[in-house]
């Protein structure tokens, strides 16, 4: 009798389900059995929480009202809590800009390197100046980074004024090779390491508060084996700006200049942090004399706190072009959302597309993390646990959360794995628990460590696994001296 053959196999097909409608792929995941929990759960890919890093920003960035303020013109000052997204919004204005009707005739220039040691960082390699001559620094930064801007666009040759323009750049010393951040103001602290540190002077050294930088005549620096003549002229802000400001008047241009990572300009030195960035607000006060110019300054509401501290003049000036960025729970809500629906896989799985907003928050995680009947929903329990002393909740805690519940998710579909069914949550409980716990510990080091000084270092890390809620009493006990 002839041996039995085996049933053939059925026929292989390749199919190429980016081709299909997205409505097609849910049931073309629940028909599959093998789809596991974990492969659910590796495909929630939410991008970066930080800004600078995050590819797919543009996709799920929410236009608020910080937005449409900048945009309108309405505000110039943009303040809000670290992870709220101050950088978000610059980033957004540096690549939309060209295309935004408002914004027509209006060039957006980055004031400040977006990536490494930030450029201003150089000033803290000098002996601490006067406030006077930070508003010096600064104005010259502004005149040498929009002219170099404009002469390589328009060349010199394009008029009276810009011959002279390009001649006063040349003369106190600011024509630069090209106009990137980095260049330019590395080109004007070199000038003030000249200044500042010579071998030899014939003649007293200052710089100067009222004018664009001086090279004074005759000095010896070190490793010159001969004295130099240096007779480059001051010239005064106002001149100096008014001439800018014309030669963009010629064009129908105007120019933003737009700092952002301001907190971390002059991190670790404090000698210098308030003064020179007092001045840049005070040098913003200055160029609104300029229709053609204008500074827009990205900082964090507690840097701006101790920027003003000790009083500002104009401060209701300040305070009518400022806006605090600010997120509710809706917000939030959708925002994550939106990094969940970016991923087509997880949409598909999830089917995340018909959904709400709350409704998909809840396929991805349990009604509650605690069961107890008293106990918050998930979505509250979350929300208690991102916001900071001040009440705020950075959108930065809620992504870094969720992306740490899915890991700690991930090992546990490793142990016990799980079969895909939208009965059950994607992230269970424990899972958000465990992220809690990490997101703590790198939020204490990032942030509160990171720029906290040695004695309130000291202080916080007395409260290393303590209760989350103190009294006056417990907090006495932790933070009162020990004696042997």
């Amino acid at each position: 009798m002839a041996r039995d053959r085996p049933p053939a196999a059925p026929p292989s097909y390749v199919v190429d389900i980016s081709m299909l409608g997205r409505h097609v792929l849910p049931f073309l995941y629940l028909r599959n059995k093998d789809v596991s929990m974990k492969s659910a759960v590796r495909a929630l890919d939410l991008g970066s929480s930080v800004a600078e890093f995050d590819d797919s920003l543009e996709k799920y960035f929410i236009e608020n009202e910080a937005f449409h303020a900048l945009v309108g013109g309405k505000i110039d000052i943009v303040a809000g809590d670290k992870g709220t997204g101050k950088t978000a919004l610059y980033r957004i204005l540096k690549k939309r800009y060209t295309t935004l009707e408002k914004l027509k005739g209006i060039e957006v220039l980055a004031g400040f390197n977006p990536a490494g040691n930030p450029v201003f960082q150089r000033l803290t390699t000098e002996e601490p100046l006067t406030e006077g001559q930070y508003v010096s620094v600064w104005k010259a930064y502004t005149l040498s980074l929009v002219g170099n801007w404009l002469l390589d666009i328009v060349g010199e040759d394009h008029s009276g004024k810009m011959a002279e323009l390009a001649k006063m750049l040349s003369e106190t010393g600011l024509r630069s090779k090209d106009d990137k951040p980095e260049t330019v103001f590395s080109k004007i602290v070199n000038g003030l390491q000249a200044v500042l540190r010579p071998q030899t002077a014939e003649i007293g050294l200052t710089v100067s508060e009222t004018g664009i930088p001086i090279v004074t005549p005759k000095l010896t620096f070190f490793g010159d084996s001969a004295k130099q003549d240096a007779t480059v002229k001051q010239v005064p802000h106002e001149i100096a700006l008014r001439l800018l400001n014309d030669c963009l008047g010629e064009i129908d241009y105007s120019v933003w200049i737009v700092l952002d990572r301001l907190d971390e300009a002059f991190q670790g030195f404090p000698a210098v942090e308030v003064p020179a960035l007092r001045t840049l607000f005070r040098t913003y006060l200055d160029l609104l004399d300029f229709d053609r110019m204008r500074l827009k300054l990205f900082v964090r509401r507690d840097l701006f706190r101790r920027i003003i501290g000790d009083g500002f003049v104009n401060l209701t000036h300040v305070n009518a072009r400022k806006i605090e960025i600010s997120w509710d729970e809706k917000d939030l809500l959708n925002l994550l959302c939106r990094r969940v629906r970016d991923s087509s896989e997880i949409t598909a799985m999830l089917g995340a597309e018909k959904l709400s907003d709350d409704d998909l928050f809840y396929r991805l995680f349990p009604g509650k993390v605690e069961q107890a009947t008293r106990k918050p929903t998930s979505w509250n329990w979350i929300m208690a646990r991102i916001r900071d002393g001040n009440d705020i909740k950075p959108p930065r805690n809620l992504i870094d959360l969720v992306k740490m519940a899915r890991d700690a998710q991930l090992k546990a579909e490793e142990r016990s794995p799980r079969q895909f069914s939208n009965d059950n949550p994607l992230i269970e409980a424990e899972s958000l628990k465990k992220a809690l716990e990490k997101l703590s510990e790198q939020r204490v080091e990032d942030t509160l460590l990171a720029e906290a000084g040695p004695l309130l270092s000291t202080m916080i890390q007395k409260f290393r696994r303590a209760k989350a809620e103190q009294n006056i009493d417990s907090l006495g006990g932790r933070i009162r001296p020990s004696h042997p």
